[in-house]
């Protein structure tokens, strides 16, 4: 099995961020509610696979040849998983309650490569 780095996106000017915030509270709580159950539902489902549960991520700071700055990006949480296949870790997040449910944008999944020389 392979190991893969999924990271949800999501803007906060996205159009799909905007509809949630502009829902009435109690609206919004409700469909909150319901993520939270889908979205632990689908940890359940593929639990045997999760490798690290990850979970939301913070504010940013880059740190390149200039230092240390405070950045936007979006990225927005984090999970790893395993697979026989990249394909099929990606299948493994088609209709995620990320963005059938909260307004996340997408899920990007990566391979996570052996160090070279190693």
């Amino acid at each position: 099995m392979k190991t893969f780095l999924a990271v949800y996106t999501g803007a906060a000017t996205a159009p799909e961020k905007a509809q949630w915030d502009a829902m009435p509270e109690a609206q919004r709580k409700q469909r909150e509610q319901e993520g939270m159950q889908a979205w632990g539902a689908w940890m359940q489902k593929h639990q045997a696979v999760v490798v690290a549960q990850g979970g939301p991520l913070g504010k940013t700071k880059q740190i390149d040849r200039s230092g240390v700055s405070d950045i936007t990006n979006n990225l927005v949480g984090y999970v790893v998983v395993q697979a026989e296949s990249h394909e099929a870790a990606a299948r493994m997040f088609e209709n995620h309650p990320h963005f059938a449910i909260f307004p996340g944008q997408s899920v990007e999944v990566m391979e996570c490569l052996p160090i070279p020389g190693q």
